[in-house]
């Protein structure tokens, strides 16, 4: 896939997006040190590019309800590009799954679930395998507690790639 070219000035632009989630005309101009028309026709033209995907609050959970967070490693008996599609095509229908990370290695997929209960999470293996996905073998992995969850910086991942 082209990688879009991005100057500085769009670093900038995505960088307070990222910290600070949707801003006014005014206040991204003021952030990224950019006249509002021409940093919001940039902030544009990004958005339209699909480099920005959407606004989300980072909800503490926690402090609402008791959730179970269990991680999945999935192996699929076939590997065509089928299974593989039939697979992701499901999994993007249940709510409970909140990430799914194809993988090489030993395991195909990983996945974190997030459901009210232990009993909850296990109805949601229980569908999955009931699907006929191809599933060969599983593995569960309960969360304890979080340790860190954040987005990656842009700043640093395009400092280490030369932009």
């Amino acid at each position: 896939m082209r990688k879009m070219t991005i100057d500085a000035a769009d670093m900038r632009i995505l960088s307070a997006v990222q910290q600070h989630g949707q801003l006014s005309k005014l206040r991204l101009s003021e952030l990224v040190n950019l006249s509002p028309t021409p940093c919001w026709i940039r902030f544009n033209r990004l958005k339209d590019a699909g480099l920005i995907r959407g606004y989300h609050a980072d909800i503490s959970l926690d402090k609402i309800v008791d959730v179970s967070k269990v991680i999945v490693t999935v192996s699929l008996k076939g590997h065509q590009k089928s299974a593989f599609e039939r697979f992701e095509a499901y999994i993007g229908q249940v709510d409970e799954i909140v990430e799914c990370i194809a993988t090489g290695g030993g395991m195909d997929y990983v996945l974190k679930v997030v459901a009210p209960s232990l009993s909850a999470f296990q109805q949601v293996m229980d569908r999955l395998l009931s699907e006929e996905l191809g599933i060969e073998r599983y593995m569960t992995y309960i969360a304890t507690r979080d340790i860190k969850s954040a987005q990656p910086k842009l700043s640093c991942l395009m400092a280490e790639s030369g932009h």
